[in-house]
């Protein structure tokens, strides 16, 4: 699919003003702009808070030349070595420095790829910039972190109302511009279901606008009879029930099914085997940032259960 077809590619914001970020974070990053000077800077935060598009906009105003390097597809030291080189050695069509963007920098290696990405950045510190994008700023080596000024793109329940309501005035923007009818309500409910999941949101838009409109129809609320149907699929081990009732739900946010298995365990679930079911959905909890694949993800996690717990 052609990225003019993607809106989080269509209205990526293409300067600091038109993003989503706390008030001291955006007057920080205008004030990069305003100086000239972009200094290596580490991001770090959960996915969809802006952490790519923050830094490509800065780029885009500074008039820069930059390269974005995934780190979790292109994280080898040999692949990452050549990237780097060939963009770094070649003369600069804008004039000035370069900037090299790395992208889930956390997937790469601790013990052999971050430590020569610090070697990277110092071979070219006089002609390139580098700014690592990251879910989890722990997995990032501390040499790198000494190089770079980092920024944690973290958002409290009060700072929330006020970029959910920044972001609901964007998306009606999105929407009058696509000719897509909404209720105002609905799409409030659904902003705060995935906030600050911005990316995510405006995916789910996005899916939701095919149908024309935005209205209450497209919310689905987990009850606990839908989840006394789950535990018992898993109860009998019926696979197949299980993934019909993944498939019936994947509209939810994974984490909202993970945290009503984890609400309704201590009712459901065998007290001997319970230690093992935390572990099992915090492993999937935390790969859920991660995975391209959502649906998958819920199935691997509840065949783990099915097969490794006890129940009542």
């Amino acid at each position: 699919m052609s990225n003019d077809f993607l809106w989080t590619e269509k209205y990526r914001p293409q300067c600091v003003d038109d993003t989503i970020l706390q008030p001291e974070f955006k007057a920080v990053f205008k004030q990069i702009v305003a100086t000239g000077e972009l200094p290596n800077m580490l991001f770090s935060g959960s996915a969809g808070l802006g952490k790519t598009t923050i830094a490509k906009a800065m780029c885009k105003e500074l008039e820069l030349d930059y390269i974005i390097i995934n780190g979790s597809e292109e994280g080898n030291i040999d692949t990452l070595r050549t990237k780097i080189k060939q963009f770094a050695s070649s003369v600069s069509l804008q004039g000035g420095y370069k900037v090299v963007i790395l992208d889930e920098a956390d997937y790469l290696n601790a013990q052999s790829t971050q430590p020569a990405l610090r070697g990277f950045i110092e071979e070219f510190s006089n002609n390139c910039r580098f700014i690592l994008t990251c879910n989890f700023k722990n997995r990032i080596i501390e040499p790198l972190h000494s190089r770079c000024s980092v920024y944690e793109f973290n958002t409290t329940k009060k700072e929330m109302a006020g970029l959910a309501a920044e972001f609901m005035n964007k998306t009606i923007t999105i929407l009058e511009k696509e000719n897509v009818a909404y209720e105002k309500n609905a799409l409030a409910n659904l902003i705060m279901k995935f906030a600050p999941d911005w990316r995510r949101v405006l995916n789910e838009v996005q899916r939701y606008s095919v149908s024309g409109k935005i209205d209450a129809g497209i919310l689905v609320n987990l009850t606990d009879k839908t989840f006394d149907d789950l535990f018992l699929f898993l109860k009998t081990k019926d696979f197949k029930k299980m993934r019909n009732w993944v498939v019936n739900n994947v509209d939810t946010d994974a984490s909202s099914i993970f945290r009503g298995i984890y609400d309704r365990m201590n009712d459901k679930v065998d007290a001997s085997t319970i230690p093992q079911l935390v572990l099992i959905l915090a492993d999937y909890q935390y790969k859920n940032a991660f995975v391209a694949d959502h649906e998958i993800n819920i199935v691997a996690c509840l065949t783990e259960i099915m097969a490794n717990v006890n129940f009542k």
